[in-house]
This record gives C-alpha cells, structure tokens and sequence, in this order.
C-alpha cells in the first residue's frame, strides 16, 4: 500500500491542495524528499498564480491528479543545497518554473529544450524518477535538481518576479523564436491579462512596434500609458479591424478561452505568424482558407528550456521588466481563484507565502 503524501518522503511539508474537480483550495500536509546531491531546497516566499492553476485544479483539461498542490512560479531563498551542486548557494534568491525533470537524452534535452522533452516532468500534477507526485509552490518550501533551478539576478523584486517564470518564458520565447522581437516588425498581442501584459513590456524591450489587441476598451489606457504599447486595437470594433489588415508581421495570442481566430489571420501580412500561447479547454477553429491566402502560419509555443529561462531573466532584470502584481495572502487563495476566472486582476495575482502561510496551518 502507498505511503500518503505525509509520509512519501522524509521532509514535512505544508501547503494549500485541491482534493477533487470543485477545485477547492485547503490546507495540506505533505513531504518533499530529501536533498539529493544536485538538488537546491529553498523557502518558498511567493508563488504565482497561472491561469493553468485554474485549469488544473477544476481538472478543465481532464488530467488532474489529486490532492494537487498547484504553483509553479515559485521564488524564494535557498536553504540547502547537495554536494555536487555549483550554480547556487544557500542564501541566494532562486526560483523555479513549470517543470523539475526531463528524460535529458532525447534530441530536445540535448539542445536545451527540456520544455519539449516526451517525458518532461511538471513542477506539480506530474509524476517524479521515484513514482511520486510532484507538488508544487504553494507550499513552505521546495525542492529540484540545479538543472531546473533558476538564479533571480541582485535587486530584482522576488514577488514581481514570480510570474515570468511561466508568464515570462512563455511570450519571450516565441518572440525570439520566431523573430518577431525585432526592430521594424509590427507585433500584436491579444489579450492583456497575465501573459499579455508582459508580452508587450518584452516585445517593446526588444524593439518591436506593438499593438495591443483586445475585446476591452477599457484597457486602452492602461495599455498605451502605462504598458507602453503603441496603439490599441478593439477586436469587436469591426472598422478598426478592417483598416488594420494586412498590417502585422506577427501576433501572439495570449487568450485562454475559445475566441474566432479569422479575424486575427485576417491582420497579418503574407507569411505573417500567428502564435498561440493561450490554452483553452476547447478545440478553435481552425480557418484553413485564411492561412493558405498570404502563406500564413499558425503556431504554437510552450514555455521554454532552462538555458531561455535564464536568458529571459536575465533580460528582464537588465530591462526592467517586472509582473504588475496584487499580492495576495494565502487564506485568499480561493477568492482570487473565482476573481481569475472572471478576469478580474491587474495582472497577475502572488501569493505572498512567506509571511502568510505560516497562519493558515491548523
């Protein structure tokens, strides 16, 4: 018979899981193993929360596995650390992302994209080396292979950090990728919530034009004085589509819900790409036709590697580029789940772990 989770490992953890599909957030005693020799412990102090939290603990995309402990923008200060390992040491500020483990012989290993690797371990909802679950950051503490640890630079906010380590990674990348963070290539972003907000604060760092595209008039201030896009577009303003077709090298949709993707193809040039990093829960359709007048591509994109995380970390820091945050304590946790769901945080919520958790333990 299998140990339960408080006694799977040696280290006592504690933190907030959902039990079942209601998606209910509670309190949660657990273990994490022990410090292998190229593992980094630290102490979680603040966890953000993705909009794939929300999927995965409603089991929206059916392969949750409970009781889950979600969070995987988890910053905090390292406490320990095993005999082999060189990147970090106890006291620095660290941080880890959406995955802890990788098969590191396939081809995607080996060019450091373990993001893509057939048997990536996730940061929670997966299944570790060992058979167990792996739990995630909100949680007192964690741990993971230095490979899968990355080092927040000197003077960079932890809090505001948290949510590029998901958010981040998962725009930055498709615009290195596919080159649309560049000077001179006219970039859309769709959608201004979590991931959208820091689209754009990446494509403009990387010298593109950007136009934030949108269903909310409302944020066209926040999008053009504070964000520093360029120019707003209203995606149901039928006028302010038409006169801006043909006009963009490349989108990047951000949008988590199901939304038509025409009009978005019809805005691109010829040979325009059109990155999904959004993940609905249900199939889009997929107008062939419109991708086939102008030699159009539509893509996909996931996160990245470690080797691009760090990069994009390190970017961020050299640029400035924070998450506009509402830090949140940990018995709030289900209040900002309902709030996420209706879209209703500016722009991404943090969970302050490290002085909030400790109060929720029974």
């Amino acid at each position: 018979m299998a140990n339960s989770p408080e006694k799977e490992h040696p280290v006592k953890s504690f933190g907030w899981a959902a039990r079942d599909a209601s998606g209910h957030l509670s309190p949660f005693n657990f273990s994490r193993r022990a410090t292998g020799e190229e593992d980094v412990r630290f102490k979680v102090l603040y966890c953000g929360i993705c909009h794939s939290d929300l999927h995965n603990i409603k089991n929206e995309w059916g392969l949750s596995i409970y009781p889950m402990v979600p969070g995987h923008e988890i910053v905090g200060e390292v406490t320990e650390v095993g005999s082999k390992v060189k990147k970090v040491r106890v006291g620095d500020k660290v941080g880890v992302g959406c995955m802890v483990g990788a098969c590191h012989s396939c081809e995607s290993c080996a060019n450091n994209l373990e993001n893509y690797c057939p048997k990536v371990i996730l940061t929670y909802n997966g299944i570790y080396y060992d058979g167990t679950m792996t739990y995630g950051g909100y949680a007192d503490s964690m741990v993971a292979n230095e490979r899968y640890v990355v080092q927040i630079p000197d003077g960079m906010p932890l809090d505001a950090a948290a949510p590029l380590l998901c958010a981040g990674i998962t725009v930055y990348s498709p615009l290195k990728y596919f080159g649309l963070g560049e000077a001179g290539k006219h970039i859309g972003i769709v959608g201004l919530g979590g991931l959208g907000h820091v689209a754009v604060k990446f494509a403009k760092a990387l010298g593109s034009k950007v136009t934030v595209i949108s269903t909310s008039p409302n944020k066209k201030t926040d999008a053009l004085e504070h964000l520093g896009a360029d120019s707003f577009l209203v995606s149901r303003d039928q006028g302010e589509m038409q006169a801006a077709m043909g006009s963009f090298d490349g989108i990047i949709d951000t949008v988590s819900a199901v939304h038509p993707i025409m009009p978005l193809l019809g805005l691109l040039k010829s040979h325009g790409k059109l990155i999904m990093v959004g993940a609905p829960y249900e199939p889009l359709e997929l107008p062939v036709f419109s991708l086939i007048i102008g030699r159009k591509t539509m893509a996909g994109s996931g996160i990245g590697g470690m080797k691009e995380t760090q990069e994009m970390i390190d970017f961020a820091a050299k640029h400035n580029i924070k998450a506009d945050i509402e830090v949140i304590s940990m018995d709030y946790v289900n209040k900002a789940m309902e709030r996420l769901g209706k879209g209703d945080v500016r722009y991404r919520f943090v969970i302050d772990i490290g002085n909030t958790l400790v109060a929720t333990k029974p």
